[in-house]
């Protein structure tokens, strides 16, 4: 019946039937482009209702996509993305309206923009706070081929917080460029955006009609040659002191040479075609501050914009989000223990804190901040600062928990070498969402964590099987004395229904024996290893069939801890078995299965070792099921190795 209504809706559209590019956009009357901008939301409502993704981000920016394409010639003219959470007004205007229902899907269109994808995609854009940058260059680029092109960048008041965007707006102040940024400024990121920036923001206002005036009358010393270009910064950093004296209010983007606009409606499409069109052919770098609602166009989105940021399949009638729910007793989201754990630990030991890079209901941190906000802090999308804001409590006595997608966690690299492990900090980090994290796609893969993080002296990397025994790892690395504790853990849920336990202390560096067996070995990491559990069954009951007077008997080994590896147990297994099996939800190259080999080199072991992970390319998108098989890394894929 949605799906009825949902194609009989597409049919009726006066305007967004007409419009295969940005081209045929450009056909229409200023004045049409409202019924655009409906039309446009109303198909993006109706698309994720039977195919989910993220919505509220991309409703608050319709007027502003429209807007965009309307005003410049893209795709010539580069328009640049920060984070595809709010472009898919953008995919359906750019020649991908038809397989817009693939968005997410496996072999469908990519969940955020990719220049692979499209000519009208300029840049990467899976994480926060590199547009600024990225258009910057493409400007720069612009100048010295002698282009007249024009570039933009869209970043959201969320991801201004990044440092990228900071490095990228300070560069851009003393580069010559002709960039027009855009900040969109929702007030939120995933949950409400936090810090002096959001303050800042708030607080800052500019006139229109002084901005106007000003344009007028630059334009005027331009035509009768008194501003050239060698006088400009010179006038504006002038004109920016007088408006500091009279307005009582400084501005840190004028402060920095940058022209400023705003703030303006930015869900009035007429009023920012109006905007762009008087600043876009301004010489210099330019910041025109727009506010827009997420969640634009749909009151429960409007009314809940973190629970509609990407809300799962709903009624497009009624907006009831769409569950289901068989009344069976389901396990959690390993989130969610992690969650509950930490409130529970916390309130135990008086030292604990928590530490999100604006994630705090992605990774379950505000049910302690709900518990105990004096407690928690969210930091913003600077995921480089969380680590060292956490190793600075760390120093003085406090014991951080910070937790930080393992995706994003690439960014805080140089931090947890020079900011925590190279001073044996007490502090855990959490890596949420490692391994394949499904229909997110390639930029958001928690692939490479364990392979990066494994050559870090003073590091201790582990991986829960389950549920109790992410509990128990959260437990031990609370303790004194354990240093720099990495645990990650997947996205979803896990296995185990009843996963409270008494809190147990796990010996560092100690795997464990899940399984007895005579012929191989299978040495697993992390979750993954329920997938063995099954190929294990799988391979010795097609044995069973197919030669009884010699089944199959394996042994299965929970590895536990990456670093340190337990060498007793891989002596043991180096002893007694001529075949290993490695299996990781993670990179191939670094992570279990070539810390094995390595170990078996060194000492002199003949063994014939298989490493089964995430092989070495960009994973594309899809359901985990779909993502493993394509790995070979799901049950009967294993199941045919140990065959």
């Amino acid at each position: 019946m949605l799906l009825d209504l949902y194609m009989e809706d597409k049919n009726e559209y006066k305007y967004l039937t007409r419009i295969d590019y940005p081209a045929d956009l450009r056909k229409f009357k200023v004045e049409e482009l409202p019924t655009v901008c409906e039309e446009l939301r109303r198909d993006i409502i109706k698309e994720l209702a039977i195919n989910p993704g993220h919505l509220a981000s991309s409703l608050g920016a319709v007027e502003l996509t429209v807007a965009l394409h309307y005003v410049f010639n893209t795709p010539y003219d580069r328009i640049v993305w920060d984070v595809g959470h709010q472009a898919y007004g953008h995919k359906i205007l750019t020649g991908r309206r038809d397989r817009f229902c693939t968005n997410r899907k496996f072999n469908g269109l990519r969940p955020f923009p990719h220049p692979a994808e499209s000519e009208y995609d300029t840049f990467c854009c899976g994480h926060a706070s590199n547009s600024i940058s990225a258009a910057l260059g493409m400007a720069a680029a612009a100048k010295l081929n002698g282009e007249d092109r024009k570039v933009v960048a869209v970043i959201g008041d969320g991801a201004l917080s990044g440092g990228l965007a900071f490095e990228g707006i300070n560069n851009a102040a003393s580069t010559p460029n002709d960039m027009l940024i855009v900040l969109n400024d929702n007030k939120m990121s995933i949950d409400n955006s936090v810090g002096g920036m959001r303050q800042y923001l708030l607080q800052l206002t500019t006139n229109s009609t002084y901005n106007n005036l000003r344009y007028k009358i630059s334009q005027k010393l331009s035509d009768w040659g008194i501003l050239n270009e060698k006088r400009r910064k010179g006038i504006i950093r002038f004109n920016n002191s007088v408006k500091s004296v009279l307005t009582r209010q400084q501005n840190i983007f004028e402060g920095m040479d940058i022209r400023y606009f705003g703030p303006t409606e930015g869900n009035d499409v007429v009023e920012l075609v109006r905007t762009m069109m008087a600043i876009k052919e301004m010489k210099g770098p330019k910041i025109l501050h727009i506010h827009t609602k997420k969640g634009k166009g749909y009151a429960p989105a409007e009314k809940n914009a973190t629970v509609w940021h990407a809300p799962g399949m709903f009624d497009y009638e009624s907006g009831e989000r769409i569950v289901s729910d068989d009344g069976k007793p389901h396990p959690p989201k390993f989130q969610d223990v992690f969650g509950e754990t930490l409130l529970e630990l916390a309130q135990k030991n008086p030292k604990i804190v928590g530490v999100t890079p604006a994630m705090p209901t992605g990774c379950s941190m505000n049910i302690m901040m709900n518990a105990m906000p004096g407690r928690v802090f969210d930091v913003g999308i600077a995921e480089g600062h969380a680590v060292t804001f956490s190793g600075g409590m760390a120093k003085d006595g406090l014991m951080p928990f910070c937790n930080i997608y393992s995706s994003f966690m690439q960014r805080a690299y140089d931090n947890i070498i020079h900011d925590a492990a190279t001073m044996r900090l007490n502090m855990v980090l959490c890596l949420d969402r490692a391994g394949l994290v499904g229909e997110d796609g390639s930029t958001h893969h928690g692939a490479y964590d364990l392979a990066f993080l494994r050559p870090i002296p003073n590091l201790t990397i582990a991986s829960p099987l389950n549920e109790p025994e992410l509990r128990n790892m959260m437990y031990t690395g609370q303790l004194p004395d354990k240093g720099t504790f990495v645990i990650r853990y997947p996205r979803g849920s896990g296995n185990t229904v009843d996963w409270r336990c008494e809190f147990e202390e796990l010996p560092v560096g100690k795997g464990r024996k899940l399984k007895d067996g005579e012929e191989i070995a299978v040495l697993s990491l992390g979750p993954i290893g329920t997938e063995v559990q099954k190929a294990i069954s799988i391979a010795e009951l097609a044995s069973l069939k197919d030669r009884p007077e010699a089944t199959l008997n394996i042994a299965h080994y929970d590895m536990r801890f990456l670093k340190p590896i337990d060498e007793e147990l891989l002596h043991e297994v180096g002893t007694k078995f001529k075949k290993v099996v490695t299996v990781e939800d993670g990179a191939l190259s670094g992570g279990l299965g070539s810390a094995v080999l390595e170990f078996f080199a060194e000492h002199h072991y003949p063994i014939e070792v298989k490493r089964i992970g995430i092989p070495d390319e960009f994973v594309t998108h899809g359901t985990i099921a779909e993502l493993r098989r394509t790995c070979h890394m799901d049950a009967l894929s294993i199941a045919e190795v140990l065959s």
